[in-house]
């Protein structure tokens, strides 16, 4: 049983939801001094964090869609984190290919890519270019060429692993005084009237029940807003629409990331080199089950494939590893999926409570500093927000290449150090990864790893290997049984539950 740090209060501000605009919230306003706390009922990054197309990026289609404040905040955001968290976002070049198109459509396409490039000012990365069809072909070669008439490039970034993006977003705030829970889920909230003054949360490990005080409450809990809004108190209309993306990894078939339109609903979507794979997503579509429970179907496989190998007919035989699925949050709107804008909103209509609804990775720091801006005012402080400057931990100090600095950045000598106490510890977890044992026992003594699968998918980048890193899944367990003192059945237990995880992601 984990034994939890005082909750008795009161904090000056709760968070609900520990993705990755949760994350940014607790790390802002621990950094302001405010007391601070976030709850999560499952493990940090584990919902709409980790079902993204892994981008940092400005949104060439929201240009489209006349959506111009949202993508200069995600332009200048970008900006923001490949300087704070330059260890895990890197700038990534994509190509935007075109065939068979008017000259009206290059005109356009030509202005787009001029707009985009003005609206990141004060970009380091470069500047678009168009190249013509040879151009374009000798850099992707499976790329289908007829009709084929150049494509242009640009530049935006990728995150291997905004899971990890929101870990070190998490470690920042318990720097810095926050109190922040895992696997604990709010059950109900305390009232004085109509003014929300703390939450009753319950520990799904330890299994205690307790009262939290508190001056506010954010409810940042993504697609399960209108779920926990209703255990705040009154709530009676939805106020979140979720829709359900869906990506998978197969073989590589290209080189470049591609931005392409699919045939057969007019969507765009990506093939992206990610680590060895290529990464084909996203779908769209409505989804009103518990987003927890959100797969892949058939349907959903079948229309990515359709749609990428109408451009890389390799596609069709390459051979499909897993797949991947999240529910995003968006600002309740009619219309298609597609066409509903990515623009949060923050609204703080009830005493004692902030709702967040909506939101892109791209833009969490400024999304989180916005909220915890009015969360400043309405408690009577004023103190500077300094997340755009400060590095996140592992891009505090200057670091070499390798595997460890690829996952931790500065933050590897640490681990390092780990191994050093103990020969053990620096033996690779199976003889074909890279990640050692050391990497478990930092993962739970200092990022709050509970389960092997948190391990996996989300403390590491194992899960994400061909096999989702199943050889090394008995070692894990072995070193997270010794930390946390499971006994021989429990260990089992997580080695099992691990497999029937990565079995329902297997296509």
């Amino acid at each position: 049983m984990r034994s939890l740090p005082d909750l008795a209060g009161p904090f000056d501000l709760a968070i609900i939801g520990g993705g990755i605009l949760g994350a940014g919230i607790a790390r802002d306003a621990a950094r302001r001094g405010l007391r601070t706390f976030l709850v999560e009922k499952a493990d940090y990054a584990s919902g709409t964090t980790a079902g993204s197309t892994r981008l940092i990026h400005g949104g060439l289609r929201y240009l489209e869609m006349l959506d111009f404040r949202l993508v200069r905040l995600d332009l200048r955001e970008r900006e923001t984190v490949l300087r704070i968290a330059r260890h895990l976002v890197k700038p990534l070049e994509f190509l935007l290919p075109f065939y068979d198109r008017s000259l009206l459509f290059r005109t356009k396409l030509r202005a787009g890519m001029l707009l985009y490039d003005w609206l990141s000012f004060d970009k380091s990365l470069p500047n678009h270019r168009f190249w013509n069809a040879r151009e374009t072909s000798l850099a992707e070669p499976e790329l289908r060429p007829q009709g084929l008439q150049g494509a242009a490039a640009y530049h935006d970034a990728q995150v291997d692993s905004p899971e990890r993006l929101t870990i070190e977003n998490i470690v920042d705030a318990r720097e810095h005084g926050a109190v922040t829970l895992n696997y604990t889920e709010v059950t109900g909230a305390l009232l004085e009237g109509e003014t929300l003054r703390g939450l009753r949360v319950h520990d799904l490990i330890g299994g205690g029940q307790y009262e939290v005080r508190t001056r506010l409450v954010v409810n940042a809990s993504g697609p399960w807003f209108d779920r926990v809004a209703a255990r705040l108190g009154p709530h009676p209309r939805r106020m979140v629409r979720t829709t359900k993306g869906v990506h998978l990894a197969c073989d590589p078939v290209n080189r470049h990331a591609v931005a392409l339109v699919s045939p057969l609903d007019g969507r765009l979507f990506f093939v992206i080199p990610w680590l060895g794979y290529s990464w084909v997503g996203t779908t769209d579509t409505d989804f009103d089950d518990d987003p927890a429970t959100a797969r892949a179907t058939s349907e959903d496989v079948r229309y990515l494939i359709e749609s990428a190998a109408h451009y890389y007919p390799a596609l069709r035989k390459v051979r499909i590893h897993w797949t991947n699925a999240g529910v995003r949050a968006l600002v309740m709107k009619p219309g298609s999926e597609s066409s509903i804008s990515r623009l949060h909103r923050i609204v703080a209509d009830r005493p004692g409570l902030i709702s967040l609804l909506g939101g892109k990775i791209t833009g969490y720091r400024a999304i989180a500093q916005e909220v915890v801006d009015l969360a400043s005012r309405k408690l009577g402080l004023r103190r500077p927000c300094d997340t755009a400057e400060a590095p996140l931990p592992g891009a505090r100090e200057r670091f070499g290449e390798g595997f460890l600095e690829s996952v931790y950045g500065c933050r590897a000598d640490r681990v390092r150090a780990l191994a050093s106490q103990d020969p053990r510890l620096a033996e690779p977890l199976a003889p074909e990864y890279p990640d050692i044992a050391a990497q478990v026992i930092f993962s739970v003594r200092e990022e709050q790893c509970v389960h092997v699968e948190d391990f996996m998918l989300r403390r590491s980048l194992l899960g994400f290997r061909p096999d989702q890193g199943l050889r090394a899944a008995d070692a894990v367990a072995f070193w997270m049984a010794r930390e946390l003192g499971w006994s021989e059945t429990q260990r089992q237990r997580e080695v099992e539950a691990y497999r029937r995880r990565a079995q329902e992601v297997t296509v």
